[in-house]
């Protein structure tokens, strides 16, 4: 048996207008071409790959064939791969990156997260997104390593001449605890409480923060480089220590944190910034990124809040 030809991108075209039309002349009109055409187009793509792919006998509209049927789908993905190349090289042509770096800090709101990328997917579909959520001054280090072309980060960003920086919002930080801890069980906390308790600390291992501590009261410390991590042992009581307040939100409805009002670790507002290398400026998808983290980031501190992260050597609560 003689192998199948090769159709061409034309035919495919064609056969998907006359299967989207019902019939070859409504397939001629939709490409503005003569239905001789069509005709010989259908003829020819038969002819290469060895098929009918419509019946022609006892029906006045063409109809596929089982045949047919099989080689529709891979005709649709065969010319959505097509489009899809045309649309990269025509972004590529336009100045759009083929692929955007992201870095951002473990500290920004799932949903805020989502919300941003949910609409570059739609804004720049020819742009791949490689996303990393890291920790404390992770985010900086990535950008000015180059292995993120921008980042959300947190206030560690402050002060690194390298990066500039544009103000995107802000998540409020609380210290929580498990119900049956002994600070929870307090009706009132006294100053200097905490030290009595392990603290559960977010760490990671960027140049900008070893050997430094961020809103540390206890000696006694557990330190986990995921935030994750750190959520599942506050419910478990293992120890205390500071949350996004929107992540955490569910568990003091439902009881399973409860928010621990401490006068010597208040809530705080944890300042964002959006950040690339003054030397490589960001392309268009990643200029979109970043007004769209400043658009959907206003401050969620409302200036009821102490603004945690204003001096760079200030503390943040982690």
């Amino acid at each position: 048996m003689d192998a199948p030809g090769t159709p061409s991108f034309e035919q495919l075209r064609i056969f998907l207008a006359v299967v989207e039309a019902g019939s070859f002349a409504g397939a001629a009109r939709r490409l503005n071409r003569a239905v001789s055409v069509i005709s010989y187009g259908i003829s020819n793509l038969e002819l290469q790959l060895g098929l009918s792919l419509f019946e022609r006998e006892g029906t006045r509209k063409p109809r596929l064939t089982a045949a047919g049927r099989a080689v529709l789908a891979e005709a649709r993905t065969v010319t959505q791969g097509m489009d899809g190349l045309r649309a990269r090289v025509k972004g590529l042509l336009d100045g759009m990156e083929a692929e955007v770096d992201l870095a951002v800090d473990v500290m920004l709101p799932a949903e805020r997260l989502a919300r941003v990328l949910r609409g570059f997917a739609l804004a720049c579909p020819t742009v791949s997104l490689r996303l990393h959520v890291e920790a404390l001054g992770a985010v900086a280090a990535m950008v000015l390593d180059g292995k993120a072309a921008i980042g959300i980060s947190g206030h560690l960003a402050i002060g690194i001449g390298e990066l500039e920086r544009v103000a995107a919002g802000s998540v409020v930080m609380a210290p929580v605890a498990a119900p049956d801890h002994p600070l929870s069980r307090m009706a009132q906390i006294p100053a200097g409480a905490g030290r009595n308790h392990v603290q559960l600390v977010l760490t990671d291992r960027s140049r900008f923060t070893a050997g430094r501590d961020f809103s540390v009261l206890s000696p006694r410390t557990w330190r986990l480089a995921d935030l994750g991590a750190k959520h599942a042992l506050l419910r478990e009581g293992i120890g205390w220590g500071n949350m996004p307040l929107p992540l955490v939100q569910p568990d003091l409805v439902d009881g399973t944190l409860c928010r621990l009002h401490m006068p010597d670790q208040p809530a705080g507002a944890y300042r964002f910034f959006g950040i690339w290398r003054r030397d490589t400026p960001p392309g268009p998808g990643a200029t979109w990124l970043l007004e769209q983290f400043c658009a959907t980031g206003p401050d969620d501190a409302h200036g009821t809040l102490p603004d945690i992260g204003a001096d760079p050597a200030g503390p943040a609560p982690f």
